[in-house]
């Protein structure tokens, strides 16, 4: 019963947060995001000093930030973050959403480090066509220099993706589903 009440407690948590942050104002928001994505960054680096070599040289990248729960049977995880695109500079601010379904308890935070290798993989992550699944490959080649992602595993056609546990702890096996899209109020399309 204890353990009921703590998980009902941190998803009121999560709403009364998301709530405070659909008050604040575009600038703050994006503030907010870029903090989050040096955060990502730094603990990637320091975990796969690799990583900025490889990030430097890819198309472009991004950066989630997501909090995820799981209660018995159904999960949920929402996120928000950043695209960079290395070629032209343009950054293009994002949301995520994840459902689950599968055996599970937990809550945690965690961060995403998408590499995005061509043009094609930039224009379908950011329309939303890439469907996420997970894979059990520990290393994918880069493509750009024939090296291999140390820790990153591929999602799709030429997508790799870094997971990083900032907080919490969830135990589960699941099946997920996750969307990442355009955040139209932080990055109107123009």
């Amino acid at each position: 019963m204890r353990k009921i009440f703590v998980a009902l407690t941190v998803l009121l948590c999560l709403l009364t947060a998301s709530t405070v942050l659909a008050a604040k104002s575009a600038d703050e928001q994006r503030a907010e995001i870029k903090v989050l994505h040096d955060k990502a960054l730094k603990n990637l680096y320091e975990k796969f000093p690799n990583a900025n070599r490889v990030i430097q040289k890819c198309y472009a990248y991004a950066t989630l930030s997501n909090t995820g729960i799981k209660l018995g049977i159904f999960g949920d995880a929402h996120g928000r973050g950043v695209a960079v695109n290395n070629t032209t500079g343009e950054r293009v601010y994002l949301k995520m959403a994840e459902q689950s379904a599968g055996i599970g308890l937990g809550v945690k935070e965690y961060d995403l480090i998408f590499l995005i290798g061509t043009r094609e993989a930039w224009d379908n992550f950011l329309a939303g066509k890439i469907r996420f699944a997970a894979n059990a490959d520990a290393a994918a080649t880069d493509g750009a220099t024939g090296g291999s992602i140390e820790g990153a595993t591929y999602v799709a056609p030429g997508v790799w993706v870094y997971q990083m546990t900032t907080k919490g702890l969830a135990v589960e096996a699941t099946l997920k589903g996750m969307k990442v899209w355009r955040d139209k109020k932080l990055s109107p399309i123009e």
